[in-house]
C-alpha cells in the first residue's frame, strides 16, 4: 500500500497493509491502521466545515496523530499548516490568524478547536501545504506549496535518490521545518515509513538502539544534527546496521563532517541538496562520495533536479520551476520582490542567496545576501569566511559572525570553531569552552584564502554550537555567550 499523490488517495490498499507506516513518539500504525485514521479524521473534519482549499492549522510534536492528520488534508484537499508545539504559543496563535484556519488540530489530544475564522477557501486554489518561515524577527511569512509541488517532490525522491523500494525514513526535524517533508512525501508515495522523534526521545541516550529497531535505512537532518551524535558510539555502522544513505538539506555540508561519517559508515551514501522553504524542501542533489571530497574542499549543493532551472543573476540563484512556490500568502509587495516570470513561462523564485555555477551545471551555495556586511569600507560576505575556516583541517564545524555596536555599525568579525581530535589544540583543551584558539594555528591558512580585511579578529573554540529549534547553529547564541565569557 502506499499513498497516491495524483489522486490524493490511498492506492494498492490490498498490499502490504500490514507494514509499518509511521512510528509516532507515541504509537506506530501499519499503513492499514494510517488509512483507517486518515478516512476517520477527515470525516470528523468535514462534519467540522472543513473542505477543499479550506486551511487548517495542526499542532503538535511527533504524534502519530499528527501525520494521520497531514494524510487526511492531502485526502481533503484541505491545505495544512503545520505547527510545532516547541515554538511558543503566541506565535501558533499568530499564524492561525494569518492563515484565517477555522480550525486548529491538537495531535496531542486528537481535538478540534474552532478559532472563530468561516471555513472559507484560500484565494491560491490546490495548495498541498501552508508553511510559515521561521524568521525570529517581523511577521512569520505563509509559504504556499502547491500539489503539483509535492508530486514533482516525491518523482525526483524516488527517480534520483535511490533509496529502495520502502525506506524506512529518520524524522527528527519539526513539521514546520520543511526539512521533514522529505520523510512525509518520501514515505507516503513509496509505501515506507516513517519513525518519529520527539527532542524527549532524542535526549535519552538509548534513543539510537529505538532506530536500529525500526530498521530505519534513510537519516535525513540538518548537517549540525548529525554531527551531534557523532558523540555517540552507537552512532554507527554496527549501531544502526540498516542505515544506507544520510540525506542533509538546511545548512552548509561540512567536509569534515563527511569524512567522519564515512568512517563510521563505510557503506553509507550521503546525499547533499540545497534548496530554500519556497521550492519545496529541495532543488539541487549531489552524492558525496570520495571523489568528491577530494575534488572539493568545499563541497558543491549539487545539480537541478529534472524540469528546474537554476541561474545565477548578480551573484543571487535564481530558481524556475514548478516546484517553485504559489506566492506568499497575502503578502502581494513580497512575491513581487522575490517572484518572477521565466521565459519558459514557470514561477520563479528570487532566493537572496549567492552562489556560483560551474560549466556542467554544478552549484555551489555561497551564503545569504543579507550575510553582507560592511567592515572598515569593505563589503564583505560572513559565509565566504564562514567557508573558509570549515575548510582548516582540524575544523569540523565553523561560523563567523560579526560583533555589533549599539548603533549597528559592524565593531570586528569573531570566528568559532569545534576542533576534532588530533587538530593543532589537545583534545582536553578542544573540549573547553570558549578558549581562544591560537592565531598561530589559524592566521596562516587563512591568509592563504582570504584578504587581510577579511580576516576574523579572533577565533574561539566552543565545545558544541548551541542549536535552534530547527537544529541549525544559534548564531545570537553564540554572540551572547561570548560577551558573556
Amino acid at each position: 500500500m502506499y499513498f497516491d499523490l495524483h489522486e490524493m488517495q490511498f492506492a494498492d490498499a490490498a498490499l502490504g497493509g500490514e507494514r509499518l507506516a509511521v512510528a509516532g513518539s507515541d504509537r506506530s500504525l501499519d499503513w492499514n491502521a494510517l488509512r483507517a485514521e486518515a478516512q476517520c479524521w477527515a470525516q470528523r473534519a468535514q462534519d467540522l466545515g472543513l473542505g477543499p482549499d479550506v486551511p487548517i492549522v495542526l499542532s503538535g510534536h511527533k504524534q502519530a496523530a499528527f501525520f494521520v492528520a497531514m494524510t487526511a488534508c492531502l485526502m481533503l484537499g484541505a491545505p495544512f499548516v503545520p505547527v510545532d508545539t516547541i515554538y511558543p504559543e503566541e506565535r501558533r496563535r499568530c499564524i492561525a490568524e494569518l492563515v484565517g484556519a477555522p480550525l486548529l488540530y491538537h495531535a496531542d489530544t486528537h481535538e478540534f478547536e474552532r478559532t472563530g475564522h468561516a471555513a472559507a477557501p484560500l484565494a491560491e486554489k490546490g495548495l498541498a501545504y501552508v508553511l510559515f518561515t521561521s524568521g525570529s524577527t517581523g511577521e512569520p511569512k505563509g509559504v504556499q506549496i502547491g500539489r503539483e509541488s509535492v508530486r514533482l517532490l516525491a518523482q525526483w525522491m524516488q527517480s534520483s535518490f535511490r533509496l529502495g523500494a520502502t525506506p524506512v525514513f529518520m524524522n527528527q526535524a519539526p513539521f514546520s521545518f520543511d526539512l521533514s517533508m522529505f520523510e512525509v512525501f518520501g514515505t507516503l508515495s513509496s509505501g515506507g515509513a516513517c519513525v518519529l522523534n520527539s527532542r524527549e526521545q532524542i535526549q535519552d541516550p538509548a534513543w539510537l538502539r529505538r532506530l536500529a529497531q525500526e530498521r530505519i535505512s534513510c537519516w535525513v537532518s540538518t548537517p549540525s544534527f548529525a554531527h551531534q551524535q557523532l558523540l555517540n558510539k552507537e552512532f554507527s555502522a554496527a549501531g544502526l546496521p540498516s542505515l544506507d544513505t544520510f540525506l542533509f538539506c538546511g545548512e552548509v555540508l561540512p567536509h569534515s563532517l563527511c569524512k567522519r561519517l564515512k568512517q563510521r559508515f563505510a557503506q553509507a551514501r550521503i546525499l547533499n541538496t540545497y534548496g530554500p522553504t519556497e521550492a519545496t524542501v529541495a532543488t539541487t542533489l549531489i552524492e558525496v562520495d570520495q571523489a568528491e571530497l577530494d575534488a572539493h574542499p568545499v563541497l558543491p549543493v549539487g545539480y537541478a533536479k529534472p524540469d528546474c532551472e537554476i541561474e545565477i543573476h548578480d551573484d543571487e540563484i535564481c530558481i524556475a520551476g514548478d516546484h517553485v512556490m504559489r506566492g506568499y500568502l497575502n503578502r502581494p509587495e513580497l512575491n513581487q520582490a522575490r517572484m518572477f516570470r521565466h521565459p519558459n513561462g514557470r514561477r520563479g523564485l528570487r532566493t537572496g542567496d549567492l552562489g556560483r555555477l560551474d560549466a556542467d551545471g554544478l552549484l555551489w551555495c555561497l551564503g545569504r545576501r543579507d550575510d553582507q556586511i560592511k567592515l572598515n569600507g569593505y563589503r564583505i560576505e560572513l559565509s565566504e569566511i564562514s567557508l573558509a575556516l570549515q575548510a582548516l583541517d582540524e575544523v569540523k564545524n565553523a561560523i563567523c559572525l560579526a560583533l555589533r555596536r549599539p548603533d549597528n555599525t559592524v565593531a570586528r568579525l569573531i570566528g568559532f570553531v569545534e576542533l576534532v581530535r588530533g587538530g593543532h589544540a589537545s583534545e582536553q583543551e578542544a573540549a573547553s569552552a570558549w578558549m581562544p584558539y591560537p592565531a598561530a594555528s589559524w592566521k596562516p591558512a587563512l591568509e592563504r584564502r582570504l584578504p587581510s580585511y577579511m580576516l576574523p579578529s579572533e577565533i574561539v573554540v566552543v565545545d558544541s554550537f548551541p542549536m535552534s529549534v530547527n537544529h541549525k547553529i544559534d548564531g545570537k547564541a553564540l554572540l551572547e555567550g561570548y560577551l558573556k565569557k
